[in-house]
């Protein structure tokens, strides 16, 4: 029993340590870019803006964007489900319709997958 408490309170404080690391803003990666590239601190953030919306209209359209050696943004459509009733861990549940809708989802690229 001693040896799953301390398992367990391993787990905890690797949960916290990685609650407490900061995520990075979009100012702070402004600052990294300007850093490494010698731009102005306001040019890379109107640069980091054009590529949001590029992306954006990207996946609206073409329903895929990629961003080379980083991730990759698709979309995908959820069919519609009708009302009625199913069996659910054995009990009958009512279910509601629901509409057709349109899932956005991201996924790192292979590239970042082996680096880690």
């Amino acid at each position: 029993m001693a040896p799953m408490k301390a398992m367990k309170a391993a787990a905890m404080k690797a949960m916290k340590a990685m609650k407490a690391g900061a995520v990075m803003t979009k100012g702070g990666l402004a600052e990294a870019l300007a850093s490494e590239t010698g731009l102005k601190k306001s040019e890379c953030s109107k640069i980091l803006d054009s590529i949001a919306s590029v992306g954006a209209k990207e996946v609206k359209s073409t329903g895929k964007f990629v961003l080379p050696g980083l991730c990759m943004i698709k979309t995908r459509q959820k069919p519609a489900t009708k009302a009625g009733k199913r069996n659910m861990f054995g009990k009958e549940v009512v279910v509601k319709a629901k509409p057709a809708s349109t899932v956005v989802k991201a996924f790192c690229v292979s590239a970042l997958k082996k680096t880690m």
